[in-house]
């Protein structure tokens, strides 16, 4: 099976920057692992409605990496990541992403 190709949006990069950043001011490996596991999450897609759609914004499926929850959807065959969101954040934060 042929994997899907995986586009990330500006926004979703700018998302794992403010992780990465927030991370490294406690460690430095600490951080180079959780964007390790923000950027190979994706990779486990193999067909586009794989994972659940959100239960607070169901435009979007997701996938829950640690205590965040990377939202994707799917289109002409490719996988865009949207946003990568906390999960310890108010639903009504979430709702309007």
């Amino acid at each position: 099976m042929e994997k899907l190709k995986i586009i990330w949006t500006d926004q979703a990069i700018s998302a794992l920057k403010d992780i990465y950043d927030f991370y490294k001011k406690k460690s430095l490996q600490g951080a180079e692992n959780v964007k390790f596991d923000f950027l190979q999450s994706p990779r486990t897609i193999y067909f586009a409605k794989q994972y659940q759609v959100d239960d607070i914004n169901p435009k979007y499926r997701r996938i829950v990496v640690r205590d965040y929850k990377v939202l994707y959807i799917e289109k002409k065959g490719a996988i865009f990541i949207m946003d990568i969101v906390c999960t310890k954040q108010s639903p009504n934060v979430l709702r309007k992403k």
